[in-house]
């Protein structure tokens, strides 16, 4: 299928690892340019820059102007047709809400909220003038999950999906989608690294890094699939998002969790 992305340019935030580097990777497959944001530059994003398709820009995304300062490549380069909002981060709250600071609130919302808030709203000016564009936003099963213990990024990722909502009303008219993705635990860093969610659950119950991954697959009554989501997986829906094939939907949230949600 030829989602017709052959010379566009995208803005990813969040981008040398996991989902958001998995997204950048889909993404120059497809023929985009892609202006690839993050705190540190991975040597996968540096592999990509030395191809020819990607341009890494480290900037701090949970400051007030890193945002604006990364979207400010796009115009550098002639425009803007795309922007994935992925940066994000969670912290387990294995002592509970209570234990829960000020700082530690604002650090959560900052990144996992106002840094996608303030990369859409820079970028929706370049998007307009290019006649329309995309902004695909990655959320969370916790939007509408929520769980105490991760209760911050539950909320946080809940006024995402909210916002994103919004936008699709007010910009549509001039050419512009707004969709969310809301994947389960996928098999990143942020859930199976060092420092993880599973190994942070692991150190706080005293159990093994095995047990920890598979109580993380067994809550909620269990993925059907009985696995993780991969993060190109998460790549190839924003790839449709992203493209004209998906040219009527907007507003909407696209569930990638292995069945985790035994809901409608």
């Amino acid at each position: 299928m030829d989602l017709h992305l052959q010379g566009k340019t995208a803005v990813v935030t969040g981008a040398s690892k996991g989902i958001g580097l998995a997204v950048v990777q889909a993404l120059v497959a497809e023929g985009v340019r892609v202006i690839a944001g993050a705190r540190t530059i991975s040597p996968a994003l540096r592999d990509l820059e030395s191809a020819g398709s990607v341009l890494p820009v480290s900037v701090d995304l949970s400051t007030a102007d890193g945002p604006a300062e990364l979207v400010g490549h796009a115009a550098s380069v002639g425009g803007l047709d795309i922007v994935v909002n992925n940066v994000g981060a969670v912290t387990p709250r294995t002592e509970g809400f209570l234990a829960i600071s000020d700082e530690e609130w604002l650090s959560t919302l900052t990144l996992s909220f106002l840094a996608t808030v303030r990369t859409t709203r820079a970028a929706i000016p370049l998007l307009i003038e290019r006649g329309g564009g995309n902004v695909v936003t990655i959320g969370s099963v916790n939007a509408f999950l929520p769980d105490p213990g991760v209760i911050d990024y539950s909320a946080a990722k809940a006024a995402v999906w909210n916002v994103s909502k919004s936008w699709s009303k007010e910009f549509g008219p001039q050419n512009l989608r707004f969709n969310t993705i809301s994947p389960g635990p996928v098999a990143t860093d942020l859930w199976l690294g060092e420092h993880g969610v599973a190994a942070t659950i692991a150190a706080a119950t005293g159990v093994d890094f095995e047990t920890a991954k598979a109580t993380v697959v067994a809550s909620q009554g269990g993925f059907s699939t009985g696995r993780f989501t991969e993060p190109a997986e998460v790549a190839d829906l924003v790839l449709l998002l992203a493209s004209n094939r998906a040219g009527n939907v907007t507003g909407s949230d696209f569930l990638i969790d292995g069945g985790l949600i035994k809901t409608l």
